[in-house]
């Protein structure tokens, strides 16, 4: 693969991707794209500048009246063909994915790449079945319908932990709609994004319908928030950077979209599955290298259980196999960058003053001290209000506390800003019917954690934003509702005015 897949060459015309051709940034300044797993350098590119935001809108405003005026049936097929492409390329896609973010392949095979074909996949079909309603005389004389039309030229920007499927996300239900798009990836991992778009084209989509742009978020990414020809913006990284974005959007009236961040608990029963939901929370916590905004990172154990999955975690989460994301064995792959783990690393020192770290906490010796690793860190003991339980920390740590009864179990869960995704675990269906009903989080897991489907909608209850990504109801955020009314009397009213202002 590495000798069919060459980076430089793939990138060759530069990382902005603007109406069907590659080119470089104007910005004046470069970004290398560096491996986390070795430290090296993969690819150094120039940035993109406002004069490439520009560009971009300009074209994803020109494809828009041709893109929206085609029928639900001609972007239907034009996905399915986009699907068929992607499932072609799938190995370079998991590939690039493994190299500029470092996670395990088997991640990438079996995970990120056919979850995006299956995402495109349902989009393909979703453009032919935008929801409509039926007709209705509601106010006598007049027939009144609802119709959904595309919104226009949508910024979207997406964060680097899940770059292809973040991408996917972001421009999948947009341009099933019939809106055009421009997305933004964060620096650090702009191969899959690129790729994408130019696996669009070969599809057969016009040019322009989707564009990226790679460049910094003070120049590149408010830019694209704030620019006139931009009717909506759909962001997906941390609250406050949301915040930033909402202030900016807010101030030209745009439609927004916000996922934002989450610390989501997972939340043991004293009649759980012991053996299962300590699979569960090492699997939740740890998947993509903790780096993921539903990862399970808070745990309350009813305490009963507390002291075994305590040790039950410890000791499993020692098994896992840091490694070459490359090689099959490996089970976990450095996190992003090294500034990224070496603020995770400071949150864990800070938390040795007042909890217990019963495993991990520290970055590994020998083979992979060249990389961005850490090792699966297990926190007990700590209080509810500290900073490792009400802080995302976004690496692979998995603090853990207990809980007496019910009550309290579902108030902890509760207890913080966010609301993204949270899981349940127990035997008892009157307990979990409990846990779905009074967790406050868009998604909420019973004896599981982690999975996601496209026909399922992901998104946020509080700090975690607003909004869904995937399913119908994504869908329907890329659009806009109009009425319609027409009067069906014979012949116009010649005294409607009476009406309205009476006799005069």
């Amino acid at each position: 693969m590495g000798n069919r897949f060459q980076v430089q060459d793939r990138f060759a015309g530069g990382a902005q991707y603007i109406g069907g051709q590659l080119r470089p940034g104007t910005s004046g300044r470069t970004h290398t794209v560096v491996n986390p797993a070795t430290g090296e350098g993969v690819l150094t590119y120039e940035l993109a500048g406002r004069d490439d935001v520009d560009a971009a809108v300009a074209a994803a405003k020109a494809a828009f009246p041709g893109w929206s005026g085609a029928t639900p049936g001609e972007r239907s097929d034009a996905l399915h063909r986009f699907a068929a492409v992607l499932a072609e390329q799938a190995e370079d896609f998991a590939y690039a994915e493994s190299l500029q973010c470092g996670k395990p392949i088997k991640l990438s095979r079996e995970f990120d790449v056919p979850g995006t074909v299956d995402n495109v996949a349902f989009f393909a079909g979703a453009a032919r079945h935008l929801e409509g309603r039926s007709a209705g005389e509601y106010d006598g004389d007049h027939t009144s319908y609802v119709r959904r039309e595309a919104i226009g030229v949508v910024g979207s920007i997406a964060p680097w932990n899940y770059p292809l499927q973040m991408a996917a996300w972001k421009i999948l239900p947009a341009v099933a709609a019939g809106n055009t798009v421009v997305l933004k990836p964060a620096e650090l991992t702009p191969f899959t994004s690129i790729m994408f778009a130019q696996a669009a084209t070969e599809a057969g989509l016009p040019d322009g319908v989707i564009n990226i742009v790679t460049g910094a978020g003070k120049d590149a990414g408010e830019h694209l928030v704030g620019h006139p020809d931009v009717a909506m913006t759909s962001f997906t990284g941390s609250t406050p950077v949301g915040k930033r974005v909402a202030e900016i959007a807010t101030s030209t009236v745009k439609r927004l979209h916000l996922e934002l961040g989450g610390k989501a608990p997972f939340l043991v029963f004293d009649d759980a599955d012991l053996e299962a939901a300590v699979n569960g929370a090492v699997a939740g916590a740890l998947i993509n290298t903790g780096q993921d905004c539903t990862a399970a990172t808070r745990a309350y154990v009813q305490r009963p259980l507390y002291d075994a999955f305590v040790a039950g975690v410890a000791e499993l989460m020692e098994s896992v196999r840091l490694g070459d994301p490359f090689e099959e064995s490996t089970d976990l792959g450095p996190l992003i960058s090294f500034a990224q783990r070496d603020r995770v690393a400071a949150v864990v020192d800070r938390a040795r003053s007042y909890a217990r770290v019963v495993t991990g906490g520290e970055a590994p010796r020998g083979d992979l001290e060249d990389g961005a690793y850490y090792r699966p860190t297990l926190i007990a003991d700590a209080a509810q209000d500290s900073e490792v339980v009400q802080d995302e920390i976004f690496g692979p740590v998995l603090v853990v506390l207990p809980f007496d009864s019910d009550d309290e179990g579902v108030a902890l869960a509760n207890d913080t800003p966010y609301g993204l995704a949270a899981s349940a675990w127990t035997r008892d269906v009157f307990r979990a019917n409990r846990a779905t009903r009074e967790i406050k989080a868009g998604c909420v897991w019973v004896n599981d954690h982690i999975p996601i489907l496209s026909e399922m909608p992901h998104g946020g209850y509080k700090a975690s934003g607003f909004g869904k990504d995937m399913s119908a109801y994504s869908f329907e955020e890329y659009t806009q509702v109009k009425h319609v009314m027409f009067d069906n009397t014979a012949v116009a009213r010649k005294d409607w005015h009476r009406t309205i202002f009476g006799d005069r």
